[in-house]
């Protein structure tokens, strides 16, 4: 590939920055990929579609099955594009929305050690990889979009955060 492809700019080699965040975005992204598929089609263990509407339900979600199809789409295509570094900052925000609905409909008074830790760990990862962008080795870079759109803008990130933001705590307040 090009530098320019890569996003390199005037850099030619690749750094331990670039490295690391790819790194990050796959163990981010895979991770929450797989937890979005066991709510879509039960893998890995999932309740599918069907438990994670009634497990959503009792949380106090309305219309349990909408919901479990939201966030199940929101897990696996945000940490798909995540993965890829595929449109950064709305994979991040995707999962960040996501990850803070865990926290408080679901962990909010359990202890941080087996309760809450996971989830805020791969949110805050994910406020961290929207804000970075995905580093020399993502699509992102290889998009046929200008590039304004094309390359990372932190402007970029903290638009998607407060989107995700507000869109979570829309969600939050629908629940019973």
């Amino acid at each position: 590939m090009s530098r320019a492809a890569l996003g390199g700019g005037e850099r030619t080699a690749p750094s331990g920055t670039d490295l690391g965040l790819l790194v990050l975005r796959l163990a981010v992204g895979l991770t929450m990929a797989a937890h979005g598929t066991q709510k879509l089609f039960g893998w890995f263990d999932g309740g599918g579609l069907d438990g994670t509407g009634q497990f959503f339900e009792f949380l106090g979600y309305p219309s349990g099955s909408t919901m479990a199809l939201i966030a199940g789409l929101s897990e696996t295509l945000g940490g798909l594009g995540l993965a890829l570094g595929l449109l950064t900052p709305l994979a991040g925000a995707a999962i960040v929305g996501t990850m803070l609905n865990v926290i408080v409909s679901a962990h909010w008074d359990d202890p941080f050690i087996g309760g809450f830790e996971l989830p805020l760990l791969l949110g805050l990862s994910a406020v961290a990889l929207t804000l970075s962008g995905p580093g020399r080795y993502a699509v992102d870079h290889v998009l046929p979009l200008p590039e304004q759109v094309r390359e990372h803008r932190l402007v970029h990130g903290v638009a998607a955060l407060a989107f995700a933001l507000v869109v979570a705590g829309i969600t939050l307040l629908i629940r019973n």
